[in-house]
C-alpha cells in the first residue's frame, strides 16, 4: 500500500512539474539593444518591433515603430540580434520572419505625435531613456521618454510612453502621456505609415476608432519578399480619422490637455503567418 501510495505521489509531483513548466513558458520579452544603435526591441509569440534610440539619431530620427514579422511561436529577437552582430543585414533574410518594414522619419507600425497646422511634429531625437516595469511569461511593460522639444513656435513638448505586450495577441498597448507649453490643448495623432509611393496599398480598413491596410512589404532593399503585411491602430475616443496621401498616413486624432494620457493599441500580422487573406485581418482588427 506504501508502495502505492508512494507511486501516485511521484506521478503527481512529476505533473505538477510539467504544468508548472508549461506555465513557465517564455512567450515575451522586451529589452533595450546597446549593442545594436540603442534598439529597443520587443516580441511575443506572434509579433515583434522596435523603437530607434540614441545611436541611430539621423538614420533615422523617429518615433515610429518598425515592424518585425516572424512566424508563430518561438521568441527569435536576440537570435537574430545576435546573428546581425556578424552581419549587419542578417535580420534582413528570411529566418521565419524579418524586418521588412520601412519606418524612416515617419509613425511607422503605430506611434503618435502633435499634429499642428496640419503637419506631424516629430520628437527632435529619438527616445534618450528606457525602463522595463513589469515582466511575467505572459506580460511585459515597458516605458521610453522623449526629451523636450519644440512642436513649433512656442510650444514645447514631452513625450512618457509605455508600452504593454502580452501573449497570444497581435496587438501591443500603448499609454503616450504628452506634457506642454504654450497651449491649453494639443491634436495628437496616432497613426500608420501608408506606403503609397510604392503603391502598395491594397486595401483599407477605416472606422471612427481605427484604421488598418493591407500591403506588400516596403523593404526589399536586401532580398524579395512576396508576403502581405497588415498593420492596424485602434484609438478609443477618436475625433477624426485622416487619411492624407501628402502626408502618407492613416491619422486617428484626439485633442488633449497636457498631462492627459493618449491610450491605443497597435497591430500587425505576416500572410506568411496564421492571418492569410485581408479579410482576415480586417475581421481581427474590427473585433479589436
Amino acid at each position: 500500500m506504501k508502495r502505492v501510495l508512494l507511486a501516485i505521489l511521484v506521478i503527481a509531483a512529476a505533473g505538477l512539474t510539467a504544468c508548472r513548466q508549461k506555465t513557465q513558458e517564455q512567450k515575451v520579452m522586451a529589452r533595450p539593444v546597446p549593442e545594436r544603435a540603442d534598439d529597443f526591441v520587443f516580441e511575443n509569440n506572434l509579433i515583434a518591433g522596435r523603437f530607434y534610440g540614441k545611436a541611430l539619431e539621423g538614420n533615422p530620427t523617429s518615433p515610429g515603430l518598425d515592424i518585425w514579422v516572424k512566424l508563430p511561436g518561438a521568441l527569435v529577437a536576440d537570435s537574430w540580434y545576435a546573428g546581425a552582430m556578424e552581419d549587419g543585414s542578417y535580420y534582413h533574410h528570411d529566418h521565419g520572419g524579418k524586418d521588412c518594414y520601412k519606418v524612416a522619419v515617419s509613425l511607422g507600425g503605430g506611434a503618435s505625435v502633435p499634429m499642428i497646422g496640419g503637419k506631424l511634429c516629430y520628437p527632435a531625437t529619438n527616445y534618450r531613456s528606457c525602463e522595463v516595469l513589469e515582466t511575467t511569461p505572459d506580460k511585459v511593460v515597458f516605458a521610453l521618454h522623449y526629451p523636450e522639444w519644440e512642436a513649433a513656435e512656442g510650444i514645447r513638448v514631452s513625450l512618457d510612453k509605455k508600452v504593454t505586450i502580452c501573449a497570444d495577441s497581435y496587438f501591443g498597448q500603448v499609454e503616450d502621456v504628452y506634457t506642454f507649453t504654450g497651449t491649453d490643448t494639443l491634436a495628437i495623432a496616432a497613426g500608420i505609415k501608408r506606403h503609397g509611393a510604392q503603391q502598395t496599398i491594397v486595401e483599407e480598413c477605416c472606422e471612427s476608432d481605427r484604421y488598418a491596410i493591407w500591403e506588400h512589404a516596403s523593404d526589399q532593399s536586401v532580398e524579395p519578399e512576396d508576403g502581405m503585411l497588415g498593420v492596424a491602430i485602434v484609438l478609443p475616443g477618436a475625433e477624426d480619422v485622416i487619411v492624407s496621401e501628402e502626408l502618407d498616413h492613416g491619422l486617428l486624432i484626439r485633442r488633449i490637455t497636457s498631462g492627459q494620457p493618449v491610450a491605443y493599441s497597435f497591430g500587425s500580422c505576416w500572410s506568411k503567418a496564421d492571418l492569410k487573406t485581408s479579410a482576415d485581418w480586417f475581421a481581427l482588427v474590427k473585433a479589436q
